[in-house]
């Protein structure tokens, strides 16, 4: 056996690699895990990936090969790679490509690498619905209208399908990116963001037009939509997660681009309007009147011979959205995201309906060259207050977190924290109203809920961007879509059990690059040896995955 105590990485046989973190070639490691693992735990010194068959399609589908991945392996690891693991990575990554969707006079084929693998598909009954007939050993017709239907249920037994079918070409619609924005600076789109927009449309060819671009908070994903949309040229229909962020999103194009306002629409609660670019909100589009009831608003995916769909926050898609887009396989997809992680583990959705992650790149990397902020990670640990000691003991695991999450204490450290920040631009983020309210009370700050109107809500964020607001507390709805450039300070007091997602996209509302001093601070307040800690450290791991260091102080430390 050749041991190599200078590597930073141990593959065990059971698909979980170890990475020593104090090591010289750390970094170089971990860049190298993102690539193909998933993290799953990420204590002080040492962090375990996995490898899943669908962290290696998503590899795979990147254009990762798997022999440089083994190759690498080896070269990083202190002990012989597994053969087990050898094969497992060489045999999912072999299995993107197996199966293709082609276009056909007919409408659609689905074409096998083999005669047997035809075999395995036509003998899963819920997929051979979707069959019409055989043409060959290794090639069938399929209905067309059950695209999405056929790749969710191969997925389900090991097998993606490459859709290389192709799209409806969608009415035309030119976009012209403006040299100077109407704000008044100079735009031109960052070399990450070119290089994600080629991605997602590769050049045209039927590999482009449906995936997944996923780039922090900040790093200007609504532009690298925007880009997508000049490159493909056609009537686009965008989702997001609010009415808010829909306004961002029609700004956003007013401001970088030669559109026409009368060219773009507002489909939501409020407003419903159609035009070549129209911008609606997930919830508009799963409202139904009774749970038994039909969507009322799903024909706006079919009033309009759309060229592409883009969908914000694609981490946050409903379910029902799902469904139609299991339906909407005809159309580009084009999905933006910080995470791909989703706390539902319908990743595997994500992947057959919208489409692979085409592109990604570390959080850290864009911090490196300026273009996000340089944020430091604390998490404050702090006793429980004493009165509560008895009935934390008694309860539930459910209801010990909401003890801890709304621990007394942490006021006290939160306002030494605010003193400590005092002339920066500081959000305050929860997740139970009453103990927002109470802050509220205490800090004499603004909170903004859900129960907020849209215009309490945008006067709320201008005032906080002019400087007349120091101070804003929210509640979850600061976990997407608020285009807030100047927040250079975050305190979590407490947040959804054990969600990656939400602390994502938490510090992703403090990471927009600063024109002074481009630093941020992100506070997570802990209960001190409480349930609240282990599901701390389980939120923290996307973080942490890209390249994040939570420091550890004690209340008493602060106080």
């Amino acid at each position: 056996m050749n041991y190599r105590p200078e590597n930073p990485l141990v593959v065990q046989s059971d698909r979980t690699i170890l990475l020593e973190v104090n090591n010289e070639k750390f970094t170089e490691a971990r860049n190298l895990l993102c690539s193909f693992a998933e993290l799953e735990r990420s204590p002080e010194h040492i962090h375990t990936y996995r490898i899943s068959p669908l962290s290696l399609w998503n590899s795979a589908a990147a254009g990762h090969d798997p022999n440089g991945i083994i190759s690498a392996l080896e070269e990083l690891s202190k002990y012989p790679v597994p053969q087990n693991v050898i094969y497992e990575i060489e045999n999912w990554m072999s299995r993107w490509g197996a199966l293709q969707l082609l276009p056909h006079k007919d409408g659609y084929v689905l074409r096998s690498s083999s005669a047997s693998l035809m075999k395995e598909v036509l003998s899963n009954k819920n997929a051979a619905r979707y069959v019409i007939s055989e043409l060959g050993k290794d090639t069938a017709l399929v209905n067309p209208a059950m695209r999405g239907h056929l790749k969710l249920e191969l997925i389900k037994i090991g097998w993606p399908i490459e859709d290389l079918a192709g799209y409806k070409e969608g009415a035309e619609f030119n976009i012209t990116l403006r040299d100077t924005a109407v704000s008044g600076s100079s735009f031109t789109l960052r070399t990450y963001q070119k290089l994600s927009a080629d991605a997602f449309t590769a050049g045209g060819t039927e590999r482009g037009g449906a995936g997944v671009i996923c780039l922090p908070c900040g790093a200007g994903k609504t532009i690298v939509g925007i880009e997508a949309m000049r490159q493909i040229r056609k009537k686009t229909l965008i989702l997001t997660t609010n009415t808010v962020a829909s306004r961002q999103w029609k700004a956003e194009l007013l401001d970088k681009t030669e559109i026409n306002e009368d060219d773009i629409g507002e489909y939501s609660g409020e407003i419903k309007n159609i035009r070549p670019i129209t911008i609606a909100t997930y919830q508009i589009l799963t409202h139904r009147k009774t749970k038994k009831s039909d969507f009322v608003h799903y024909d706006l995916f079919n009033s309009e011979d759309w060229g592409l769909i883009i969908y914000d926050e694609v981490h946050l898609l409903p379910a029902p959205v799902f469904r139609f887009t299991a339906e909407l396989q005809s159309r580009r997809r084009l999905g933006l995201t910080a995470t791909l992680v989703r706390e539902d583990n319908r990743e595997a959705d994500v992947f057959s309906l919208i489409g692979p992650k085409k592109f990604d790149i570390p959080w850290r990397d864009l911090e490196a060259s300026g273009w996000i902020a340089s944020a430091d990670c604390i998490e404050i640990r702090i006793p429980l207050n004493q009165d509560l000691e008895d009935e934390y003991a008694v309860s539930t695991d459910r209801d010990k977190f909401r003890i801890a999450a709304e621990n007394s204490q942490k006021l006290t450290v939160l306002l030494k924290l605010l003193e400590r920040h005092k002339g920066d631009h500081i959000l305050v983020i929860g997740q139970y109203l009453d103990q927002l309210g109470e802050i509220a009370r205490l800090t004499k700050a603004p909170l903004l809920t859900g129960q907020t109107s849209n215009k309490e809500r945008q006067r709320l964020y201008q005032e906080f961007r002019d400087g007349l607001i120091p101070v804003l507390i929210v509640s979850k709805v600061a976990n997407f879509a608020i285009d807030l450039p100047d927040a250079n300070v975050a305190i979590e007091v407490s947040g959804l059990f054990g969600s990656r997602q939400e602390e994502a996209q938490r510090l992703g509302r403090i990471l927009r690059p600063k024109e002074k001093n481009n630093k941020a601070y992100f506070y997570v307040l802990v209960s001190r040896n409480t349930i609240e800690e282990i599901f701390a450290q389980k939120r923290q791991l996307f973080l942490v995955e890209q390249g994040y260091k939570y420091d550890i102080e004690l209340s008493d430390d602060i106080l």
